[in-house]
């Protein structure tokens, strides 16, 4: 399974993800938080944790997920600090 890694504090405002890619968020800075819409996501979860130093990974977008574009929001301890995006590319 490919990565696509995110480092936090160079941030990228969009991710493009092909079939079975997996994003990797990582910060040394704090406390870090995805959250995707839980309505809208295409992930098995709709929010991500991971303390300081800890690789934080998506997983592969769930089975039967539509290509398309999907905004997230990232906290570092519990301060929202930026707002992404993933785009799931179609096979």
């Amino acid at each position: 399974m490919a990565e696509k890694m995110v480092m936090v504090g160079v941030l990228p405002e969009v991710i493009v993800l092909d079939p079975g890619d997996q994003a990797v968020w990582y910060s040394n800075a704090g406390n870090m938080k995805i959250e995707f819409d839980s309505q809208r996501c295409p992930f098995s979860s709709n929010v991500f944790q991971a303390p300081p130093g800890i690789r934080l990974t998506s997983g592969p977008a769930r089975p039967g997920i539509n290509p398309g574009s999907y905004r997230y929001r990232l906290s570092l301890n519990d301060v929202l600090v930026a707002h992404g995006e993933v785009v799931l590319r179609e096979k």
